[in-house]
């Protein structure tokens, strides 16, 4: 495990980063949609911007959009729907203190020159609460309708991922295959800090020293907690060895709560059906070993969810708020 130290401290980035990473404490999200949509791999989107809205009001620190530019039946889950940009906007106007992220950009699907203009356009508009994850993708089949080969992902992730650092310096002057911004021109708007927070998510197709040395936190996948303990100690470590300050963990966790407080937890797709207070104990065990945050998928959730987000609003926030 993790021993805790007083002094530790995350780079502060901007407002939505600095408010769901804490060092040695952990915070709550939700991934969107919040809704219930286990029999389908397409949700309904209903009420979608007045769940999110009760949300910000009950305390959660994120919300979470995801980047899935096709419906692709092998993936099964077509996430919010909506392209994450043009959803950030809407939100960015329809929301006040709440971060806004995505978990995460597929930065070889796209031209890191639109992804760093849209993503800087949306933390200027939000005043600062995007925190944007970044992926290389895990579904082949989206890259042939995009004339984009899958293989060579990994080299075409990083140097998307070194443009879009470029970009955003004040006339920048670089050159890759994306390419050759080279001085007397300028990208518009800046972050609101001069630097957009990235996440790498997952390996990435990159070594884990690449993700200590570049990456603002890292995205982990969740797996039993002695395994993730280990892997987030060695990740603090490269961290370390590269010269960084500690960079904050987070994880999803997916979520059916039931209305009894003590059904105990029983495993499903990579969450539990449990009550209230076996999810408090699991969360402050993740707490213990070091995740900062845990981003709530409820789309295996069997109560009406309006319900779900209140009873986690009273028995589950406070035990992780400032």
């Amino acid at each position: 495990m993790l021993k805790h130290i007083e002094e530790i401290r995350f780079q502060p980035i901007n407002r939505g980063y600095n408010s769901v990473f804490r060092p040695n404490r952990l915070s709550l999200g939700l991934v969107v949609p919040i809704e219930t949509y286990a029999k389908s791999p397409v949700p309904t989107m209903a009420r979608h911007l007045e769940r999110i809205q009760l949300a910000e009001e009950l305390g959660f620190s994120a919300v979470w959009l995801r980047d899935v530019p096709f419906n692709v039946p092998s993936f099964g889950d077509a996430g919010q729907i909506y392209d994450p940009f043009v959803y950030l906007g809407l939100l960015a106007g329809q929301t006040e203190r709440i971060a806004l992220g995505v978990a995460s950009i597929i930065l070889p699907l796209r031209h890191p020159a639109h992804v760093a203009k849209a993503a800087a356009t949306a933390d200027v508009l939000s005043g600062g609460r995007l925190i944007l994850g970044v992926a290389s993708g895990d579904r082949p089949e989206e890259y042939p309708a995009l004339n984009l080969p899958f293989a060579d992902r990994g080299t075409r992730f990083r140097e998307s991922f070194d443009y879009i650092r470029r970009i955003g310096e004040d006339t920048p002057s670089c050159e890759n295959r994306y390419g050759s911004p080279n001085g007397g021109m300028d990208m518009l708007p800046k972050p609101v800090s001069g630097k957009l927070p990235l996440l790498i998510t997952g390996g990435s197709q990159q070594t884990p020293e690449w993700i200590a040395q570049n990456g603002d936190g890292w995205m982990m996948y969740p797996r039993h907690t002695d395994l993730q303990a280990k892997i987030i100690c060695d990740w603090q470590a490269r961290v370390k060895a590269a010269g960084r300050s500690t960079k904050p963990v987070m994880q999803p966790l997916y979520l059916d709560l039931t209305d009894n407080p003590e059904t105990p937890p029983q495993p499903i797709h990579l969450g539990f059906r449990l009550g209230t207070r076996h999810l408090r104990a699991h969360l402050k065990l993740l707490e213990e070993i070091g995740v900062n945050h845990v981003a709530l998928n409820l789309r295996f959730n069997q109560a009406a969810m309006e319900t779900t987000l209140k009873r986690l609003a009273d028995a589950i926030l406070p035990d992780f708020a400032d």
